[in-house]
């Protein structure tokens, strides 16, 4: 994490995991993990894997640790990741193709960063155009992100990470200001783009229809972990009322 973001931060007991593309290798792991932001403790003894291959919905309230988790996760594969945050991280001076253009920005050089700011690059062009059109933003391209609705944004940060081209998608509530069937046509090209998923949901019909293994999260632990397939609707709405 940089700098700025360890202020106050204490992470023990976690061991990155190694990027491999097979599926009986973990991608993500963790062991009795803790994470606390000052006297705030975000999680408490988290132990799990993720493999490759995988697509994991992570459930729980709001303030239960799934931004954190996520964040740790990040940092143990950080250079193989198409990351989405819940707040999207967009310029909103910018345009719609000048912000999905950045999931790549570290790929080039300054110079040649600063050229497709002024004179949009053909490739890039046709490409990042391709992509908005099949995220219903064709007529926006050309449009800064201060004129677009939350959804629209929404969209535009998937964008962003989809062409990052990256074999792993973290999103954090990726698809909340989107409608049900937005959301879920949405979660199905992502899942289609990257070979592992982890995403941070509320909807919790997306979560068992969408995903292959469930993560539930309260109070900064794991306290659900099984198959989408081993949970019901009505376990999971005891899960949530508990």
């Amino acid at each position: 994490m940089s700098r700025g973001a360890n202020q106050g931060l204490n992470l023990s007991a976690s061991k990155a995991g190694v990027f491999d593309a097979t599926a009986n290798r973990s991608l993500f792991h963790l062991d009795q993990a803790t994470l606390a932001y000052g006297q705030q403790t975000a999680l408490a003894s988290v132990s799990l894997s993720i493999h490759a291959g995988e697509k994991v919905a992570l459930v729980g309230p709001s303030g239960a640790g799934k931004t954190s988790l996520l964040n740790v996760l990040y940092e143990q594969q950080r250079e193989h990741i198409a990351w989405c945050p819940q707040h999207y991280g967009l310029v909103d001076i910018l345009s719609v193709y000048h912000n999905i253009y950045m999931g790549q920005l570290e790929r080039h050089s300054a110079p040649y960063n600063i050229w497709n700011l002024l004179f949009p690059i053909a490739r890039h062009q046709q490409a990042i155009g391709q992509l908005a059109s099949e995220l219903g933003l064709g007529q926006k391209l050309d449009h800064s992100i201060d004129q677009l609705s939350g959804g629209q944004q929404q969209r535009v940060s998937i964008g962003r990470a989809l062409y990052r081209n990256k074999a792993i998608f973290l999103g954090d509530e990726p698809v909340a200001s989107l409608d049900p069937i937005q959301g879920e046509a949405l979660l199905a090209k992502i899942i289609a783009r990257h070979a592992t998923v982890v995403i941070a949901l509320h909807n919790r019909q997306m979560a068992l229809s969408v995903f292959d293994r469930i993560i539930g999260i309260k109070g900064g632990r794991v306290v659900l972990d099984r198959p989408a397939n081993a949970i019901s609707h009505a376990e999971l709405d005891r899960f949530y009322a508990q």
